[in-house]
């Protein structure tokens, strides 16, 4: 298990708000590299049994649907029907019978179908939807960037430039996308936290989602934090992941941060506090 053990200043939620929803990050929230940071999973279960729903908003693409829920329940958290991935928020984007080249993983095949697109290899293509994608070479980019010249849009699941892991960032699906658009000449449309297909899929998720009842957890000011400032909700900042302990908030990290913390462990204290 990954441990977080330098102290940190934290703050306070206000006694006495009862929140209903977490929107919940995974990577470097739960688990880095799918090995979870310590106290994670107690965590998870400490917020339901205060009578939260905990929901799981990842930018992450890649895997499956299932693969994601998999993960979660063995390292002890039940999330069946409560991941949502950038993937799907790029599937809204695409109607039923398009054809899409995909430079991702299957994660981001498999929200496409869901939605009724035709997933093809190559142009010409109504969409290319580019996610973080480890096979990601010359080729494929001179692949996708083609398509895109020919005509079709450009959407991304996510533009993090960067993933943590316990070794420290790697490249993101957002560097791959940068290097598509930057090929093609063209803006990309993006789908993942925070923008808006994925603010209407969190909407969806959570039928009569409530901004002053809910809370968006992230390592991520510029990602989650303006996740939450687009939902109307508070922002829990933990220093497990992108942002470290110690690492100074840039002018334009976006909203403070209701609770600014260590890890997972110290949200779930707050908000079982903040409940007596």
């Amino acid at each position: 298990m990954t441990n977080v053990t330098e102290p940190l200043a934290s703050r306070s939620l206000p006694t006495g708000r009862r929140l209903r929803t977490v929107l919940c990050d995974l990577d470097g929230v739960v688990w880095l590299a799918r090995e979870p940071i310590v106290g994670s999973s107690e965590a998870v279960a400490r917020l339901r049994a205060a009578g939260c729903r905990v929901v799981f908003v990842t930018n992450n693409s890649a895997d499956l649907v299932a693969t994601q829920e998999e993960a979660l329940r063995a390292i002890g958290i039940p999330a069946a029907g409560d991941v949502i991935t950038s993937a799907q928020a790029a599937a809204l984007l695409v109607d039923a019978g398009e054809r899409i080249v995909v430079c991702g993983g299957e994660g981001v095949v498999e929200a496409l179908e869901a939605r009724g697109g035709r997933v093809v290899a190559t142009g010409p293509c109504d969409a290319v939807v580019v996610g973080i994608n480890r096979a990601f070479d010359y080729d494929v980019l001179t692949t996708v960037a083609r398509a895109v010249r020919g005509g079709a849009r450009l959407i991304g699941t996510n533009d993090d430039a960067t993933f943590p892991t316990p070794n420290g960032p790697i490249p993101g699906g957002g560097s791959i996308l940068a290097a598509v658009a930057t090929a093609s000449g063209v803006t990309p449309v993006v789908a993942g936290k925070p923008h808006g297909p994925m603010v209407t899929l969190a909407r969806r998720t959570v039928g009569g989602l409530d901004p002053a009842t809910t809370l968006v957890v992230g390592d991520r000011p510029s990602t989650d934090g303006a996740f939450a400032t687009a939902l109307g909700c508070g922002f829990a900042l933990v220093r497990s992941g992108v942002t470290g302990p110690g690492d100074r908030l840039a002018a334009d990290h976006g909203p403070t941060p209701a609770l600014d913390v260590r890890d997972l462990a110290a949200v779930a204290d707050a908000v079982v506090e903040s409940h007596r």
